[in-house]
Order: C-alpha cells, then structure tokens, then sequence
C-alpha cells in the first residue's frame, strides 16, 4: 500500500532556505476512497443522465460538491427529499442500516459509495456488538462517519470525542470492552485517547488493525516532518472535513511556527506571509489538486517561487467502483473505469 521514502534534506530545520521555498507535503490531497466516490457520481451522471441524487455531501470538500452540483448532481441531506424510485448514492463516509431502510423503503436505486475503509470498521462494529461486547467508538460525535458506524450497533456501542472523554465512559463488564475509531482522526489524540481508556480498563481490547486510514496517517506523517522547517504551513481543506482540520493541528504540534486551513487560494491572508522564509504547504484527503496549483501560484507571486517536495511514502492503492454502478455499466457494455491510483484525477470546472 505504502512505501518509506529517503529523508528528504529540505524537511530538516537545520538546512536554512537560501531563497524563500514552499515545503510540498507528500502524500497529499485524494486518497483512494475519495477518489472512488467522486468517480462513482461521475460516472452515475454519465451513465443515467442527471439529476443523480447525493444523500449528504459525497465527500467534505467544497469545491468538489459545487462542481458535481454544476454537473446535474443534487445533495440532499436525508433519503425522504429523493422522488420515489430515483436514484441516489450514498457518501464515502457511510450510512446506517436505518438509511438504507429508508431509502428500500422509498424504492430508491442506491449506489453505496461508502469508502471501503469505512466498511471495514461497520464490520468490526457488527462483529463485537454479536459477542456482547461493549465498543468505545473513538470519534467526533455528530460526524457522519461516526454516525453512520454507530447506526450498526447503537445498543453496544458509546462515542468517546476525546481524551477528557475517557474518563465519563461506562460500561456493562470491564472485560469486555473493544475500541474501533472514526477513520479519519488525529493518529497521536486517538492513541492518547486509548492509554487513557485502558487505564480504566486494563482488558480494553484493540480493533484487529489499525481504523484510522493509510491516507490520514500518511499524510500527517508528512506534515510532521516539513513543520518544524516552517514558518507558516497552509492546509487546503474544507471546514467540515476532519483530516484536513487534523493536518492543521498536527503542524502546529510537530513545530510549525503557524498553521491555517483554507478551502482555496483566494483565502489566504497575505499577513500569514510577512517574514517567513518557508511555506509548509498539505491538503485534505477530499481536496483535488488543482485547489494546491492554485495556491503554490498564489505564493509564487508572493516571492516563493522554490517547490521542494517532502516525500514520505507513496500510495498505489486503488479500490473497484460501487458495484451497483459496476454492474450496470456492466451490462450496457461501459467499461467501468476504475479510480486512478494516488488520487490524482482533476476537478478542472469551477464552482458556480
């Protein structure tokens, strides 16, 4: 899935800049389950015409929902907005097995572009809660991911939305505790949040592997290691999306002297600039990279016109579309492109 890449010389705060540089996180921007369910909407639009229905954003990044909305796309927030018998695709983050009720019961043909990472913890879910276990859910309540896990087993399982949290947490026999985690968490407050909780539980049990996916866990490894070198690192990402607002805390914790989020170019703050000399620069697994372009042509008019980029593993991962999507597509004779690895594919319309 991933490989170690050699310490890159630019990332070391003992190397002072010469010129003024951005410092260019890699991995960064798409991850494979974004990538997937962008293509997923796509390719519904090509394939049945619009408008195809999105229950809830179908990843956490703005510019990508404006454009499929340009597009034909339509985003709604619950199954009962869609006409009976339309279409509609379920977001990367999941849904409930109540959602997908709801939309059977509507006579809605759904496309289920969950991230099949996301899958894997509703599987761990399901598989504790018919051995009785008590599942401590490290995530941020109310998010969709969270909820849409939850969904799977409400009786048995609790939301712990930090460290702090840990120590309200009740359960039925200390011996029979497991932890599984939002997949898109900070990887240091989610283990911090677990020492925490086995220290009340010294039986808690660990989630056969890790939850927390490759793509955050790569791509804050990148940003650790540029962030001490920085004077400023920018985050592209959009508000809502949690690994992006992750990176910007991350940065901040490895060293970053300051760290912003920004969901385009044209947010950027030309004060963040005055007396830096180095520019970390990241962006969100939802982000496409054409909102990066953007803002390393910003900064390049601002005199940062060196582009080091801070390598630390590279990603090939890539994950087959929806299967109701496949087999449709299938059956008409489509070729069912897959999505390309790396996430590297362009998002070129802009938003109305």
């Amino acid at each position: 899935m991933t490989q170690a890449a050699p310490e890159t010389a630019a990332a070391r705060a003992d190397v002072p800049p010469t010129r003024k540089r951005v410092l260019l996180a890699a991995p960064r921007g798409y991850c494979a389950g974004v990538d997937r369910a962008v293509v997923a909407v796509e390719k519904a639009l090509e394939h049945y015409g619009a408008p195809v229905y999105v229950r809830k954003e179908i990843v956490h990044n703005r510019h990508v929902v404006e454009t499929l909305a340009a597009r034909g796309a339509v985003f709604v927030e619950e199954t009962d907005e869609v006409p009976e018998g339309a279409r509609v695709v379920f977001s990367a983050h999941g849904v409930s097995p109540a959602v997908k009720a709801s939309a059977a019961a509507r006579n809605l043909q759904s496309i289920d572009a969950t991230c099949p990472l996301v899958t894997k913890v509703h599987k761990e879910a399901v598989r504790f809660a018919a051995d009785d276990f008590d599942i401590l859910l490290i995530g941020h309540e109310g998010h969709e991911e969270v909820e849409g896990t939850q969904g799977e087993a409400p009786e048995h399982i609790q939301v712990v939305n930090s460290p702090a949290a840990a120590d309200d947490v009740v359960v039925r026999d200390p011996e029979r505790v497991v932890w599984i985690s939002q997949t898109t968490l900070s990887v240091d407050e989610t283990m911090e949040t677990v020492r925490r909780l086995r220290e009340r539980f010294p039986h808690l049990q660990d989630p056969p592997s890790d939850d927390i996916c490759y793509a955050t866990q790569n791509r804050q490894v990148a940003v650790k290691k540029l962030a001490p070198a920085c004077d400023v690192v920018i985050t592209v990402g959009s508000a809502n999306s949690s690994n992006s607002v992750r990176l910007v805390e991350v940065a901040l914790d490895a060293g970053a002297r300051s760290s912003y989020r920004v969901d385009k170019a044209s947010e950027i703050d030309p004060a963040w600039l005055d007396g830096a000399t180095t520019v970390g620069l990241t962006s969100g697994a939802s982000v496409p990279e054409i909102l990066v372009q953007d803002v390393i042509a910003l900064l390049a008019q601002h005199g940062f016109e060196d582009v080091e980029e801070v390598r630390t593993a590279t990603e090939d991962l890539m994950f087959s579309l929806p299967r109701e999507l496949r087999a449709d597509l299938k059956a008409a004779g489509e070729q069912p492109d897959r999505p390309r690895p790396g996430g590297r594919r362009r998002l070129d319309v802009q938003p109305v």
